[in-house]
């Protein structure tokens, strides 16, 4: 698929990953790539190298590799990602603090690309106050028609990006593109501005030459111009030592908090003396987002005194207090721990403590005189009294079923982000030196998911001050293999975390985008397994169009892609988003190449769709596809579209006959009124299919069903009769 038609289609609406979603057992299946241990099997045979597609090229090829000798076959099963499917059941965003503002994980649930309908829209501008550097924006903006804001997370950049846009856009229509997008996508029409439109692009990711900076800002000024819209860019760094004077970056400073506290309470119909008391107690320090957050608590009846306890500098006192006192290595190492490994019982904790004080010992001086090795050798002794006199470190009994369970946790959630910032800045490079050992080596034990998802949520936390490190020490090498496959699952979870707040999005995204561009095929596999979750939710374009590339590229993994996909269809549909960001492209790619004959590439796809169609829930255990016919009639013209693409090869139309048969047969489960998404999808697949196919396909399918029930085969000649009944 072209991007112009992939953005706007965006707009209306190693061992490989861990499994998420199974597929159909109605089919049979045909040998298999080799697989994990554990009940994976694979979607179709991965291929040898081939060509490198034409449909979409690449900077640069990757090296060919050799074909896989296939494994035995096994029943056809496609899984979306175990660790996806744990980070969307179990995740208690809150005790993490993502996401401030953002309705905690839902904000993993929901596209950050797209059209914003008017309800985003309202959220954003009704409450809105502007900053000083407002009105010099309004200015660039009217002058230039496109303007960079710059400056740090948090800054309130995002919203005051769709109110430049509101104050300035012809229409009431507000497009928020791919942080991914690059200054040639802007230019060249890969991006399909229109008329009238305000278009925003958040975080931008993108690494400029110095030397042509300015020549491509003026490209992309000239692009939109000409098309009579308004482009706001957000960034966090302008181009080092350029100098650009064709779009004005401006600095972006925060707007009067108080004043963002007062208008919010006054909306919220809060009582005068509320908002003055709310006003007057606000902590310095806040972020845009807490001011936001805390708001909303106050407007539900939270009393303010205790509700600013939770942000700004008033959150981080009491940790920044502990940290100013002498502390012993153990108490470094009990508050290290906690801040990775949260929520665990007694003995998993101080095991996992005991673990971390012999990597990070070298960090220390070692004992000298007799008391001080007696001392030590107390304090090892007492371990758990000594966490009870840690004022960092709390108990808490959750429930779990009929029985209590003790945790371990900090006395608030907050405390857990300002914790690892001071040890950030107070501890040097041997003692995080052992921190990464100590974590490689507990990752690499396949702990449970539980285990995985709080370091997952720890180092998302750290990435904040602390990026670098994050990166260089923990993601790339884990996702790498250094840590197996577990190693690979933790880092998937980093990047959902990191999605969970609108500061780490766009980083996560280049990260995985970096990751899908690698010649390593386990970065690859990585990428593809963080692309079928979170990720995937988030920016569903840059997901498929990766995800596709690794299919039909040299090289490209296209099994463990097509897993992702499958896994991404089913994910979008739990969340309750557009699953056609995944099938139109499906589709479209099936449309352009029907008069190939043959090829990798074509053999890649068609493998794809293939998979994607015979997914199972992995919670329900129904077929993905037949409950998209009953929950989401708009996907039905698309999904016809890919059964006509599947069906029109030969050699794998026993198999599509059997699945399509699969879907006909389990629309009584999903449907109160089977009928009348059969009928649907009948015509549907009659329009997408050549005349002269459409008298066979009712016949071999008549065959296939031979054996059907009465109440299935009257479904089945429903469906039949609408697809022979179609015009055309």
């Amino acid at each position: 698929m072209n991007e112009q038609h992939e953005e706007h289609s965006e707009h209306s609406a190693a061992p490989r990953p861990e499994p998420a979603a199974h597929h159909s057992d109605d089919a049979p299946d045909t040998p298999a790539a080799q697989t994990p241990p554990g009940p994976k099997p694979e979607p179709e045979p991965e291929p040898g190298p081939g060509p490198a597609s034409t449909v979409e090229s690449e900077h640069r090829q990757d090296p060919p590799e050799p074909a896989q000798p296939p494994a035995p076959a096994g029943p056809p099963q496609v899984h979306h990602n175990n660790v996806n499917q744990y980070f969307y059941g179990e995740l208690n965003a809150s005790g993490a603090q993502f996401g401030l503002g953002t309705a905690g994980s839902d904000n993993a649930r929901r596209r950050a690309v797209g059209r914003l309908d008017a309800g985003e829209a309202d959220a954003i501008l009704a409450p809105y106050v502007k900053p000083a550097c407002f009105e010099q924006a309004v200015l660039a903006l009217e002058r230039d028609a496109v303007v960079v804001l710059v400056g740090p997370p948090g800054s309130g950049k995002r919203s005051g990006a769709v109110a430049l846009v509101d104050a300035l856009a012809d229409e009431s229509e507000y497009v928020v593109l791919s942080p991914g997008r690059s200054l040639d996508d802007l230019a060249s029409g890969k991006v399909a501005f229109e008329k009238g439109v305000g278009y925003v692009l958040l975080d931008r990711t993108g690494e400029d030459s110095s030397q042509t900076a300015d020549f491509d800002w003026r490209r992309v000024r000239d692009t939109v111009r000409e098309h009579d819209a308004h482009l706001v860019v957000t960034t966090v760094h302008p181009v080092d030592g350029a100098v650009v004077e064709s779009v004005r970056h401006v600095p972006w400073h925060l707007p009067d908090l108080t004043a963002v506290l007062r208008v919010r309470l006054a909306r919220a119909g809060c009582a005068e003396d509320t908002v003055e008391r709310a006003a007057a107690l606000m902590p310095g320090g806040c972020r845009i987002a807490e001011v936001a957050a805390a708001a909303g608590r106050i407007a539900g009846g939270g009393a303010p005194e205790e509700v600013w306890q939770d942000y700004g500098s008033s959150a981080a006192q009491p940790v920044r207090a502990w940290f100013l006192q002498e502390r012993t290595p153990q108490e470094w190492a009990e508050v290290t721990t906690l801040a990775f490994v949260n929520g665990a019982g007694y003995r998993d904790f101080e095991t996992c403590q005991e673990r971390l004080e012999g990597w990070v010992a070298p960090a220390f001086p070692e004992p000298v005189t007799e008391e001080e090795q007696s001392a030590a050798a107390r304090r090892a002794v007492d371990r758990r009294l000594s966490l009870s006199r840690n004022a960092l470190v709390a108990v808490e009994d959750r429930k779990n079923g009929a029985l209590t369970r003790t945790a371990l946790v900090f006395p608030h959630p907050q405390y857990r982000q300002w914790a690892l910032e001071e040890l950030w800045t107070k501890r040097s490079t041997p003692y995080w030196n052992g921190v990464r050992d100590w974590l490689t080596e507990l990752v690499a034990a396949q702990p449970g998911l539980g285990l995985q998802l709080s370091v997952a949520q720890g180092l998302a936390l750290l990435a904040r001050p602390a990026f670098d490190e994050v990166a260089d020490n923990y993601l790339h090498p884990w996702a790498g293999g250094t840590a197996g496959p577990a190693g690979q699952s933790t880092a998937t979870l980093v990047l959902q975390c990191m999605c969970l707040d609108e500061s780490l999005a766009a980083t996560a995204l280049g990260l995985a985008r970096g990751w899908a561009r690698s010649y390593d095929p386990a970065l690859r596999s990585t990428a593809a397994a963080a692309f079928s979750g979170a990720l995937g939710v988030r920016f569903p374009t840059d997901a498929v169009t990766n995800l596709l590339r690794l299919i039909v590229r040299r090289g490209g993994l296209p099994v463990d892609a097509a897993f992702a996909l499958a896994g991404l269809v089913a994910v979008l549909a739990e969340c309750g988003q557009d699953t056609g960001a995944v099938l139109r492209p499906l589709a479209y790619r099936l449309r352009q190449q029907r008069e190939t004959l043959t090829g990798q590439p074509k053999e890649n796809v068609l493998g794809a769709a293939m998979t994607v169609l015979r997914a199972r829930d992995a919670r329900t255990g129904r077929l993905v596809c037949a409950a998209l016919l009953e929950r989401d009639a708009r996907q039905t013209t698309t999904i016809g579209q890919v059964w006509a693409g599947v069906l029109d090869n030969l050699p794998r139309r026993g198999r599509a006959l059997a699945a399509l048969f699969a879907t006909l047969r389990e629309l009584p489960a999903v449907s109160e009124h089977p009928e009348r998404p059969a009928e649907r999808f009948g015509r549907a697949l009659g329009a997408a299919l050549p005349a002269d196919d459409r008298p066979p396909l009712a016949g071999a399918l008549r065959q296939v069903a031979a054996r059907a029930d009465e109440a299935v085969t009257h479904l089945l000649e429903i469906f039949l009769t609408a697809v022979l009944s179609t015009e055309g």
